[in-house]
This record gives structure tokens, C-alpha cells and sequence, in this order.
């Protein structure tokens, strides 16, 4: 089974993996772009950063080389905000399955890796976010016309969000468990 048809390739929170404090990049990688959110140093709250344009979209066939420009802009703000944690949108099928978007994301964050040594990047199951991002746009009065961009970056702060929350909650525990342990 390749990497991108394994249900191991998704991460999560862990205390014994995490970086600590500091900010933290999500992307949510389409076929012609890629939105972008960053956290606050103490990982609470997700905002948008941008949407960057997929190198080679224009064509319709999206990123393929190692030195693309969409892959060498994420790195730039991987690195202009000094990121501990990089957390890829990994777009899985409702039954849990990585299809070809999975695969995608999947081949976007090995690339991005390279462009980022020592920089941990998380590939998190993202079901239905940009669904979730566009209906809420379109719910607060946010015009189709301009929405693309916007549900991009609307996708990557939910992305992160919820690896933040879910984090936050994995942290407590093991703080409450090692306090318990101690105790004893």
C-alpha cells in the first residue's frame, strides 16, 4: 500500500511530538491554489494569511516541478513566520480514503519538506472544510464573485483551528496526567 492510500498517513496532536510554543502554518493545497493561515505564537487562534497561486494553473495542470514558485512562497512564509509546525490539509473521502486530492497534498508536503528542513510538517484530515469555509462565507453576505480566494484561506484557518483546539485538549491531558502521576 503507497504512502497515499495508507490511513497512517494522517497525524495528530501529540505531546510527545509537539514543537512547543510558537506559531504554526496551515495550507490547504487545491489544484489551482493555496490557501494560508497562521496562528499566534501561543497557538489559540487561527487567521488568514493569503491565497497563493498554484505554479502552472494558469495551464490547468497545477504544481509539478521541485522548484516551483506556489511551494517557494509557502516556504518564504514558513520561514517570515519564524513557523515551528507546518499542518497540510489532507482532503480524504468520506469513507476515510485518500483519493486523488489526498494524493496531491500528500505529493505538496513532501516537496514543501525539502524546502523546509527542520520544519515538522502534519498532514491532517481536512473532510469537508472549504465545504464548511464556503457555506459560512456565503451564510455572512461574502459575494461569489470573490469568494474563491477568500474559502481558500477560510479552509486553512479551519484546518488549523481544529488542530489547535485538538491540541490544546491533547496538551491539558498529558499536563493532567503527569500532574496525577506525580501526585502519587
Amino acid at each position: 500500500m503507497s504512502r497515499s492510500e495508507s490511513s497512517e498517513s494522517v497525524d495528530r496532536p501529540s505531546a510527545a511530538t509537539d514543537p512547543g510554543r510558537g506559531r504554526r502554518i496551515a495550507i490547504d493545497v487545491g489544484t489551482v491554489r493555496v490557501g494560508v493561515a497562521a496562528c499566534d505564537p501561543d497557538g489559540i487562534l487561527a487567521t488568514p494569511v493569503e491565497t497563493v497561486q498554484r505554479a502552472g494553473s494558469k495551464s490547468g495542470r497545477g504544481a509539478r516541478g521541485g522548484g516551483a514558485a506556489d511551494l517557494a512562497r509557502i516556504a518564504e512564509i514558513v520561514r517570515e513566520y519564524e513557523a515551528v509546525e507546518v499542518i497540510v490539509g489532507l482532503p480524504r473521502t468520506l469513507r476515510g480514503a485518500n483519493g486523488a486530492s489526498a494524493a496531491l497534498a500528500i505529493s505538496f508536503a513532501d516537496r514543501l519538506r525539502s524546502m523546509i528542513p527542520g520544519v515538522p510538517i502534519r498532514l491532517s484530515d481536512e473532510r469537508l472544510t472549504t465545504v464548511s469555509a464556503a457555506r459560512a462565507l456565503r451564510d455572512s453576505g461574502v459575494r461569489a464573485r470573490g469568494q474563491r480566494q477568500m474559502i481558500d484561506q477560510a479552509a486553512a484557518v479551519s484546518i488549523l483551528q481544529g488542530w489547535l483546539d485538538e491540541r490544546s485538549a491533547v496538551l491539558k491531558a498529558a499536563g493532567e496526567q503527569s500532574a496525577g502521576w506525580s501526585d502519587e
